[in-house]
């Protein structure tokens, strides 16, 4: 579950926010009502770090198997999949 809080809220119950957060909950912190940062556990936090891990990782593998291959993608094998403007 996620909620939206202001910086003023957040401050004055940072307390309850963290315990909120180490239970699930994690918050979008707010300025003037648009989103400048996002609070939510450290479990949350290992999860996401290690996906973004992956990525780079998987993509890594994926271009030295296209460079061992010897296959080149270029622009015109994305052309017929493209939206004509």
């Amino acid at each position: 579950m996620e909620k939206q809080i202001s910086i003023v809220e957040a401050k004055s119950k940072l307390t309850k926010i963290i315990h909120a957060a180490q239970s699930g909950i994690s918050f979008t912190i707010t300025r003037y009502g648009k989103p400048v940062a996002v609070l939510l556990s450290f479990q949350k936090y290992e999860r996401l770090k290690i996906r973004q891990g992956e990525f780079w990782k998987r993509l890594k593998s994926f271009r030295q198997d296209m460079e061992k291959e010897n296959i080149e993608i270029t622009d015109a094998d994305f052309s017929d999949l493209r939206d004509a403007v």
